[in-house]
């Protein structure tokens, strides 16, 4: 019975330290979002964390993004984030209510200087 309980404990931990820590594949990091596209701009940061300007169309912090995500548009979407985790734990989010999220960006990210590539994403 505890070695039942324990493996049921270690499985739990296995998926939530992948919802946090493995990125997604498939969506690229950019600094620029392209103007002429029909891509809006979301924040996924902290109200509080608003240090660097950026062109945000909307802005709603992950806490918040279930409660409000209605009022996001089913168009591509730029998620702007302020560290890895959350990055991840909003693209899944999103990806998971039917959203097309085609590039993201994290402030003070090392793919800035790598041209766009984040580990080989």
């Amino acid at each position: 019975m505890v070695i039942y309980l324990l493996g049921v404990a270690i499985v739990f931990l296995c998926i939530e330290l992948y919802r946090r820590y493995f990125p997604v594949k498939g969506i690229s990091c950019k600094t620029n979002v392209d103007e002429g596209k029909d891509t809006i701009v979301l924040d996924i940061r902290d109200y509080n964390d608003k240090g660097v300007s950026t062109k945000v169309a909307m802005q709603i912090p992950y806490a918040y993004l279930k409660r409000y995500s209605s009022e996001i548009p089913y168009k591509s979407l730029h998620v702007v984030a302020a560290n890895r985790i959350e990055l991840n734990l909003g693209l899944r989010f999103l990806l998971k209510k039917g959203y097309h999220v085609s590039s993201f960006e994290i402030l003070n990210c090392p793919c800035i200087e790598k041209g766009g590539v984040v580990n080989g994403i």
